[in-house]
Protein backbone atom coordinates (compact mmCIF):
# COMPACT_ATOMS: atom_id res chain seq x y z
CA UNK A 1 0.00 0.00 0.00
CA UNK A 2 2.89 2.37 0.66
CA UNK A 3 4.03 2.26 -2.99
CA UNK A 4 0.51 2.39 -4.39
CA UNK A 5 -0.28 5.42 -2.25
CA UNK A 6 2.11 7.48 -4.35
CA UNK A 7 -0.61 7.92 -6.98
CA UNK A 8 -2.35 10.29 -4.53
CA UNK A 9 0.63 12.62 -4.19
CA UNK A 10 -0.49 16.02 -5.44
CA UNK A 11 -4.15 14.93 -5.53
CA UNK A 12 -5.14 15.46 -1.91
CA UNK A 13 -6.90 18.82 -2.26
CA UNK A 14 -8.93 17.66 -5.27
CA UNK A 15 -9.78 14.40 -3.52
CA UNK A 16 -10.98 16.25 -0.44
CA UNK A 17 -13.17 18.63 -2.47
CA UNK A 18 -14.71 16.12 -4.84
CA UNK A 19 -15.12 12.82 -3.03
CA UNK A 20 -18.24 12.12 -0.91
CA UNK A 21 -18.45 11.73 2.83
CA UNK A 22 -19.84 8.45 4.24
CA UNK A 23 -23.55 8.24 5.06
CA UNK A 24 -24.12 9.27 8.72
CA UNK A 25 -26.28 6.17 9.30
CA UNK A 26 -23.07 4.13 9.05
CA UNK A 27 -22.12 5.24 12.55
CA UNK A 28 -25.52 4.29 13.97
CA UNK A 29 -25.41 0.89 12.30
CA UNK A 30 -21.91 -0.08 13.40
CA UNK A 31 -22.28 1.09 17.00
CA UNK A 32 -25.59 -0.77 17.29
CA UNK A 33 -24.16 -3.98 15.83
CA UNK A 34 -21.43 -4.10 18.50
CA UNK A 35 -23.76 -2.70 21.19
CA UNK A 36 -21.34 0.12 21.97
CA UNK A 37 -23.01 3.53 21.55
CA UNK A 38 -19.75 5.39 22.22
CA UNK A 39 -16.69 3.39 21.08
CA UNK A 40 -13.46 3.91 22.96
CA UNK A 41 -11.39 3.69 19.76
CA UNK A 42 -12.19 3.60 16.05
CA UNK A 43 -9.33 2.98 13.59
CA UNK A 44 -9.77 4.10 9.98
CA UNK A 45 -7.36 2.39 7.57
CA UNK A 46 -6.34 4.23 4.40
CA UNK A 47 -7.94 7.34 5.87
CA UNK A 48 -6.91 9.67 3.04
CA UNK A 49 -7.92 13.28 3.71
CA UNK A 50 -10.05 12.26 6.68
CA UNK A 51 -13.47 12.22 4.98
CA UNK A 52 -14.15 8.81 6.55
CA UNK A 53 -12.35 9.56 9.82
CA UNK A 54 -13.47 12.95 11.09
CA UNK A 55 -17.16 12.03 11.26
CA UNK A 56 -16.30 9.63 14.11
CA UNK A 57 -15.07 12.54 16.23
CA UNK A 58 -18.54 13.23 17.57
CA UNK A 59 -19.28 9.58 18.31
CA UNK A 60 -16.06 7.91 19.52
CA UNK A 61 -13.81 8.84 22.41
CA UNK A 62 -10.86 8.57 20.03
CA UNK A 63 -10.47 7.92 16.30
CA UNK A 64 -7.16 7.26 14.58
CA UNK A 65 -6.71 7.54 10.81
CA UNK A 66 -3.85 5.47 9.38
CA UNK A 67 -2.61 6.86 6.06
CA UNK A 68 0.70 6.23 4.21
CA UNK A 69 0.53 9.19 1.83
CA UNK A 70 1.98 12.39 3.30
CA UNK A 71 -0.06 14.77 1.11
CA UNK A 72 -3.35 13.11 2.00
CA UNK A 73 -2.42 12.98 5.67
CA UNK A 74 -1.45 16.67 5.78
CA UNK A 75 -4.81 17.74 4.34
CA UNK A 76 -6.54 15.56 6.95
CA UNK A 77 -4.52 17.13 9.77
CA UNK A 78 -5.21 20.62 8.44
CA UNK A 79 -8.95 19.95 8.25
CA UNK A 80 -9.04 18.51 11.77
CA UNK A 81 -7.72 21.75 13.29
CA UNK A 82 -11.05 23.44 12.76
CA UNK A 83 -13.17 20.41 13.63
CA UNK A 84 -15.45 20.82 16.68
CA UNK A 85 -14.21 17.44 17.99
CA UNK A 86 -10.56 17.92 17.04
CA UNK A 87 -9.35 16.57 20.39
CA UNK A 88 -10.77 13.15 19.54
CA UNK A 89 -9.23 12.92 16.04
CA UNK A 90 -5.69 11.76 15.29
CA UNK A 91 -3.82 10.87 12.10
CA UNK A 92 -0.75 8.67 11.91
CA UNK A 93 1.60 7.57 9.17
CA UNK A 94 1.35 3.85 8.57
CA UNK A 95 0.05 1.03 6.43
CA UNK A 96 -2.95 -1.20 6.98
CA UNK A 97 -0.98 -4.38 7.66
CA UNK A 98 1.38 -2.67 10.11
CA UNK A 99 -0.54 -0.13 12.18
CA UNK A 100 1.75 -0.18 15.22
CA UNK A 101 -1.31 -0.21 17.50
CA UNK A 102 -1.66 -2.47 20.58
CA UNK A 103 -3.48 -5.80 20.53
CA UNK A 104 -7.24 -5.63 21.09
CA UNK A 105 -7.35 -1.84 21.32
CA UNK A 106 -10.13 -1.03 18.82
CA UNK A 107 -13.90 -1.36 19.02
CA UNK A 108 -14.28 -0.67 15.29
CA UNK A 109 -11.87 -0.76 12.35
CA UNK A 110 -12.97 0.72 9.03
CA UNK A 111 -11.61 0.81 5.48
CA UNK A 112 -13.53 3.33 3.38
CA UNK A 113 -13.01 3.05 -0.39
CA UNK A 114 -9.55 1.70 0.40
CA UNK A 115 -9.58 -2.04 1.17
CA UNK A 116 -9.07 -2.92 -2.50
CA UNK A 117 -5.62 -1.29 -2.32
CA UNK A 118 -4.56 -3.47 0.63
CA UNK A 119 -3.00 -6.94 0.49
CA UNK A 120 -5.88 -8.77 2.15
CA UNK A 121 -4.19 -11.64 4.02
CA UNK A 122 -1.77 -9.50 6.02
CA UNK A 123 -4.29 -6.69 6.42
CA UNK A 124 -7.05 -8.92 7.79
CA UNK A 125 -4.59 -10.49 10.22
CA UNK A 126 -3.62 -7.04 11.47
CA UNK A 127 -7.25 -5.98 11.76
CA UNK A 128 -8.03 -9.08 13.81
CA UNK A 129 -5.03 -8.36 16.04
CA UNK A 130 -6.06 -4.80 16.92
CA UNK A 131 -9.81 -5.51 17.26
CA UNK A 132 -11.17 -6.44 20.66
CA UNK A 133 -13.35 -9.56 20.90
CA UNK A 134 -16.80 -8.58 19.67
CA UNK A 135 -15.43 -5.61 17.74
CA UNK A 136 -16.33 -4.94 14.11
CA UNK A 137 -14.40 -4.50 10.89
CA UNK A 138 -16.25 -2.55 8.20
CA UNK A 139 -15.00 -2.38 4.61
CA UNK A 140 -17.23 -0.11 2.56
CA UNK A 141 -17.18 1.30 -0.96
CA UNK A 142 -19.48 3.46 -3.02
CA UNK A 143 -20.58 2.62 -6.53
CA UNK A 144 -18.61 4.62 -9.09
CA UNK A 145 -19.77 6.99 -10.45
CA UNK A 146 -22.87 8.09 -8.49
CA UNK A 147 -26.24 7.98 -10.23
CA UNK A 148 -26.61 11.29 -12.06
CA UNK A 149 -27.60 10.98 -15.69
CA UNK A 150 -27.64 7.86 -17.87
CA UNK A 151 -26.16 9.55 -20.93
CA UNK A 152 -23.26 10.95 -18.93
CA UNK A 153 -22.63 7.57 -17.33
CA UNK A 154 -22.66 5.88 -20.73
CA UNK A 155 -19.90 8.20 -21.94
CA UNK A 156 -17.96 7.59 -18.72
CA UNK A 157 -18.19 3.82 -19.19
CA UNK A 158 -16.78 4.12 -22.70
CA UNK A 159 -13.93 6.37 -21.56
CA UNK A 160 -13.15 4.14 -18.60
CA UNK A 161 -13.13 1.00 -20.75
CA UNK A 162 -10.64 2.62 -23.12
CA UNK A 163 -8.47 3.61 -20.17
CA UNK A 164 -8.45 0.03 -18.81
CA UNK A 165 -7.60 -1.32 -22.26
CA UNK A 166 -4.59 0.96 -22.48
CA UNK A 167 -3.48 0.04 -18.94
CA UNK A 168 -3.48 -3.62 -19.93
CA UNK A 169 -1.93 -3.12 -23.37
CA UNK A 170 0.96 -1.05 -21.99
CA UNK A 171 1.63 -3.26 -18.96
CA UNK A 172 0.67 -0.48 -16.58
CA UNK A 173 -1.95 -2.42 -14.61
CA UNK A 174 0.74 -4.33 -12.72
CA UNK A 175 1.96 -1.03 -11.29
CA UNK A 176 -1.41 -0.52 -9.57
CA UNK A 177 -2.09 -3.75 -7.64
CA UNK A 178 -5.73 -3.93 -6.59
CA UNK A 179 -7.98 -6.64 -5.21
CA UNK A 180 -11.54 -7.02 -6.47
CA UNK A 181 -14.14 -5.30 -4.34
CA UNK A 182 -16.67 -7.99 -5.22
CA UNK A 183 -14.57 -10.51 -3.28
CA UNK A 184 -14.14 -8.50 -0.08
CA UNK A 185 -16.83 -10.37 1.84
CA UNK A 186 -15.63 -13.81 0.74
CA UNK A 187 -12.07 -12.98 1.73
CA UNK A 188 -13.27 -11.87 5.15
CA UNK A 189 -15.21 -15.11 5.56
CA UNK A 190 -12.34 -17.31 4.46
CA UNK A 191 -9.79 -15.53 6.61
CA UNK A 192 -11.05 -17.27 9.75
CA UNK A 193 -10.74 -14.05 11.76
CA UNK A 194 -14.46 -13.30 12.04
CA UNK A 195 -17.24 -15.33 13.66
CA UNK A 196 -19.93 -13.44 11.75
CA UNK A 197 -19.96 -11.63 8.41
CA UNK A 198 -22.60 -10.00 6.26
CA UNK A 199 -23.12 -7.35 3.62
CA UNK A 200 -25.40 -4.32 3.95
CA UNK A 201 -26.40 -1.72 1.36
CA UNK A 202 -26.55 1.94 2.34
CA UNK A 203 -27.50 5.07 0.40
CA UNK A 204 -26.42 8.67 0.57
CA UNK A 205 -27.24 11.89 -1.31
CA UNK A 206 -24.92 14.82 -1.97
CA UNK A 207 -24.99 17.76 -4.37
CA UNK A 208 -22.56 18.56 -7.16
CA UNK A 209 -22.12 20.34 -10.48
CA UNK A 210 -20.17 19.38 -13.60
CA UNK A 211 -16.91 20.81 -12.23
CA UNK A 212 -17.12 18.60 -9.16
CA UNK A 213 -17.96 15.58 -11.28
CA UNK A 214 -14.91 16.04 -13.50
CA UNK A 215 -12.68 16.69 -10.51
CA UNK A 216 -13.97 13.54 -8.83
CA UNK A 217 -13.35 11.44 -11.94
CA UNK A 218 -9.79 12.71 -12.06
CA UNK A 219 -9.13 11.61 -8.48
CA UNK A 220 -8.36 8.07 -9.55
CA UNK A 221 -5.73 6.43 -11.74
CA UNK A 222 -6.52 8.82 -14.62
CA UNK A 223 -4.68 11.77 -13.14
CA UNK A 224 -1.64 9.68 -12.24
CA UNK A 225 -1.24 8.33 -15.78
CA UNK A 226 -1.88 11.73 -17.33
CA UNK A 227 0.91 13.25 -15.21
CA UNK A 228 3.30 10.46 -16.22
CA UNK A 229 2.15 10.84 -19.85
CA UNK A 230 1.81 7.06 -20.09
CA UNK A 231 -1.80 7.62 -21.17
CA UNK A 232 -3.19 10.91 -22.47
CA UNK A 233 -6.58 12.57 -22.22
CA UNK A 234 -6.88 12.47 -26.00
CA UNK A 235 -6.34 8.71 -26.16
CA UNK A 236 -9.26 7.92 -23.90
CA UNK A 237 -11.55 10.66 -25.20
CA UNK A 238 -11.70 12.61 -21.96
CA UNK A 239 -12.88 15.66 -23.91
CA UNK A 240 -16.11 13.74 -24.66
CA UNK A 241 -16.63 13.19 -20.95
CA UNK A 242 -15.98 16.84 -20.22
CA UNK A 243 -18.53 17.93 -22.83
CA UNK A 244 -21.10 15.40 -21.59
CA UNK A 245 -20.71 16.62 -18.00
CA UNK A 246 -21.27 20.22 -19.02
CA UNK A 247 -24.31 19.29 -21.08
CA UNK A 248 -25.92 16.83 -18.63
CA UNK A 249 -25.15 18.58 -15.33
CA UNK A 250 -24.03 22.13 -16.04
CA UNK A 251 -22.93 24.68 -13.47
CA UNK A 252 -25.83 24.28 -11.04
CA UNK A 253 -25.56 21.50 -8.41
CA UNK A 254 -27.93 18.55 -8.73
CA UNK A 255 -28.47 15.56 -6.41
CA UNK A 256 -25.86 12.80 -6.57
CA UNK A 257 -27.14 9.40 -5.47
CA UNK A 258 -24.49 7.17 -3.92
CA UNK A 259 -24.97 3.50 -3.07
CA UNK A 260 -22.55 1.93 -0.59
CA UNK A 261 -21.65 -1.72 -0.16
CA UNK A 262 -20.79 -2.32 3.47
CA UNK A 263 -19.14 -5.60 4.51
CA UNK A 264 -19.12 -6.27 8.23
CA UNK A 265 -17.01 -8.78 10.13
CA UNK A 266 -17.40 -9.40 13.88
CA UNK A 267 -14.33 -10.74 15.64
Amino acid sequence: MRNTSEIWTGEASSYDRARPTPPPVLLDLLTQVIQTPRPTLVVDLGSGTGLSTALWGQRAEHVIGIEPNADMRQVAIHNSRGHPYAAAIEYREGVAHQTGLPDGCADIVTAAQSFHWMEPTATLAEIARILRPGGAFAAYDYEWPPVLNWELEQVYQEVDQRFDELLQARGLAQNLPRWSKSEHLERMRKSGHFRFTREVLLHHVEQGDSARFLEMIMTNAYSHQFKLKTITEQEIGFDRLRSAALQCIGSEPIPWYFSYQLRIGIK
